[in-house]
């Protein structure tokens, strides 16, 4: 069982928020409102849900072989949510389907990009504790929500990541 479905399974109203969004989705319904409102995302069991405002945004992704990925995410969507809806080629990324339980999201932001942003949940922080190559303007891609102020805004994927369904018991990186 993966990750997220054993976080699913003992976070029920994490379930029924996914559940809610995905039926939505097909719909075209209402999702059931979150519950609390940091920045441009909303907090709901400690995973951000971006607002879905109208609009599209341009961002530019630097793989970790250095190709620069230009695409474009509806405004409120994560970070995460661009590079699976776009089917971007980033082997390994959002294994936990932005559940706050990995760190495979992880992106290092520009400077102003990052100073743009609210500040970081502890969830996140505990995740980014675990990631390879942090640095100081690193932010979890499924906690990033898409605004007009990130407008052609450029993220890098770091050169490795750590996914703890892949390391031994020395704790192994595998890079991509």
């Amino acid at each position: 069982m993966s990750a997220a479905r054993r976080l699913l399974r003992f976070n029920p109203r994490l379930l029924q928020s996914r559940t809610n969004k995905r039926t939505a989705a097909v719909t075209g319904a209402a999702a059931t409102p979150p519950h609390t409102s940091v920045g441009n995302a909303v907090l709901f069991s400690g995973s951000a849900q971006c607002r879905r405002p109208e609009g599209r945004v341009t961002v530019h992704f630097i793989n970790r072989d250095g190709q620069k990925i230009t695409t474009s995410g509806a405004e409120g969507d994560s970070l995460l949510d661009v590079v699976v809806d776009q089917k971007l080629d980033i082997p390994g990324y959002g294994a936990c389907e932005g559940t706050l339980a990995c760190s495979t999201c992880h992106l290092i932001l520009e400077q102003e990009v990052y100073d743009q942003l609210g500040h970081i949940i502890d969830e996140e922080q505990d995740m980014l504790d675990l990631a390879y190559g942090l640095t100081e303007t690193s932010r979890l891609g499924c906690q990033v929500c898409l605004s007009r102020s990130l407008e052609g805004a450029t993220v890098r994927v770091p050169a490795g990541l750590f996914d703890m369904r892949r390391a031994d018991s020395s704790g192994s990186s595998s890079s991509a």
